[in-house]
């Protein structure tokens, strides 16, 4: 079911994005109204008169975005569909309410039925989110089943430089862009118009009918034992035969299912390229035009009844599916290549900043060190210098000493002779005044003699006196 209302969405979205009028995210309520309305008819889903009146009663709350939908949409309509709605007239509906905003057709090569045949096949091949786009894996997918089915070669080179142009801030087409793409003729040039439209409708059948494969056949009848063309479609669980291709006039169906087997048969009763199909009731003896259009049919059938043993979806719609997960799986490696690279470029700018840090460090140290060597340096040649005016200076000093030495010494011996002849002339004034000392102790016996002999001859003349009295 989950599948099935994926596919309903598309469709719906496309619709409700065409009563956007204004391009604001919103729709009327009347519109959702009459949009619901057709949906429950369409989809063959009971109405509820009183839900959507309810749901969508005239308020002053304004228009309705997609988001304000979705509830309604899901709880009275999605979750209410079965499988036994006519899904070309769903997306006939759908169709009818975006195609007229939207379709430019005086600029298509093919006709408005081509146009919603790719319309349909679009929503079939789109990516699941929104707004929907198809990428250019798949475009390419449609553009070579749509050259196969006009009998052309596929033109890789040509393709590639339509991506090339690609524009590079789109992840992919949208859908009137890939109406445009495959009606303006770009990859089926030299193909007519019915060549196109026959192949539109060929991978439409594939695609969106399931159609395994078509083709006229002879078919036994089983009261009459006749032989009567009839026109024969395989699906994922039955064959159904008509009258002709137009599908007009259905004549019966053959139900498949695991129990089923295909069998070649022998020529027989003039019939050629027979092969049997026995089901659970019934046997088919069946005709073909030829050995290749027998092997073809059988093995088509075959496949058929092995893919209801494996209970595996048709081989388009698993072939679709490997393809999104292939896509899902390249992306997811892309965003973990993209979150190893961001996380290396973190640790590449972290490592970058370190190595900047350690740069600078560097650079300051290495700074410093320049500067302390340049102060070094400055200090030795200052050292130098201020040795160099001391040794002068030194230099100077011992000169000056020297000759001051030599001037002492000079003087020295001046003193020295200066003393020598001191000491000769304090030996001589010794010797002087030892001279005058005698001389004095000479002078001083000679006074005191002198002083006797006065004094003797004063007591004498006294003593005369005395005598001569």
């Amino acid at each position: 079911m989950g599948g099935l209302k994926d596919e309903l969405l598309k469709a719906i979205w496309h619709a409700f994005t065409a009563l956007d009028l204004d391009h604001s995210g919103k729709v009327s309520k009347s519109q959702l109204k009459v949009l619901s309305h057709n949906l429950c008819t369409v989809l063959k889903v009971p109405h509820d008169p009183v839900a959507l009146e309810e749901h969508f009663r005239d308020d002053d709350e304004g228009p309705v975005s997609n988001q304000g939908y979705m509830p309604y949409l899901n709880k009275f309509i999605l979750e209410k569909v079965q499988d036994n709605f006519d899904k070309i007239e769903f997306n006939r509906m759908c169709w009818t309410l975006c195609v007229k905003k939207n379709l430019a057709k005086s600029l298509l090569l093919i006709t408005e039925d081509d146009a919603f045949k790719v319309w349909v096949i679009f929503n079939f091949l789109s990516e699941d989110k929104y707004p929907l786009i198809i990428v250019p894996e798949e475009i390419e997918y449609l553009l070579k089943k749509l050259t196969e089915a006009m009998g052309g070669g596929w033109q890789q080179e040509q393709f590639e430089n339509y991506k090339i142009n690609f524009d590079d801030s789109k992840d992919g087409l949208s859908v009137w862009e890939l109406i445009e793409l495959i009606g303006n003729g770009q990859f089926s040039k030299g193909m007519d118009r019915q060549t196109v439209s026959m192949a539109i409708n060929e991978v439409f059948n594939e695609l969106i009918l399931d159609v395994l494969k078509q083709g006229y056949m002879m078919k036994k009848g089983h009261r009459r034992k006749n032989w009567t063309e009839r026109w024969f479609v395989l699906k994922p669980n039955i064959i159904s035969y008509y009258v002709s291709e137009d599908l007009k006039d259905k004549k019966g169906d053959i139900l498949l299912d695991e129990n089923c087997c295909v069998e070649s048969l022998p020529d027989k009763d003039g019939k050629k390229c027979l092969f049997l199909i026995k089901c659970f009731d019934k046997t088919f003896e069946i005709s073909a035009s030829d050995k290749k259009k027998k092997q073809e049919w059988i093995q088509a059938i075959h496949s058929t009844i092995h893919l209801l043993k494996l209970g595996s979806p048709p081989p388009h719609k698993e072939a679709r599916q490997r393809r999104k997960e292939l896509r899902k799986k390249v992306l997811a490696e892309q965003e973990e290549l993209e979150r190893q690279m961001k996380e290396l470029q973190v640790a590449n700018e972290n490592k970058q900043q370190e190595l900047e840090t350690v740069r600078k460090k560097l650079e300051e140290a290495a700074s410093r060190a320049a500067e302390e060597e340049k102060k070094r340096l400055q200090t030795q040649v200052d050292l130098q210098a201020r040795f160099s005016t001391e040794l002068e200076r030194e230099k100077l000093i011992r000169q000056q000493m020297e000759e001051q030495v030599a001037q002492k010494s000079s003087e020295l011996e001046q003193y020295l002779q200066r003393v020598r002849e001191l000491e000769d002339m304090y030996l001589k004034l010794q010797e002087a005044l030892e001279d005058e000392r005698q001389a004095r102790q000479d002078e001083e016996t000679v006074r005191k003699l002198q002083a006797s002999f006065w004094n003797l001859k004063w007591t004498d003349s006294r003593h005369l006196v005395v005598i001569f009295k």
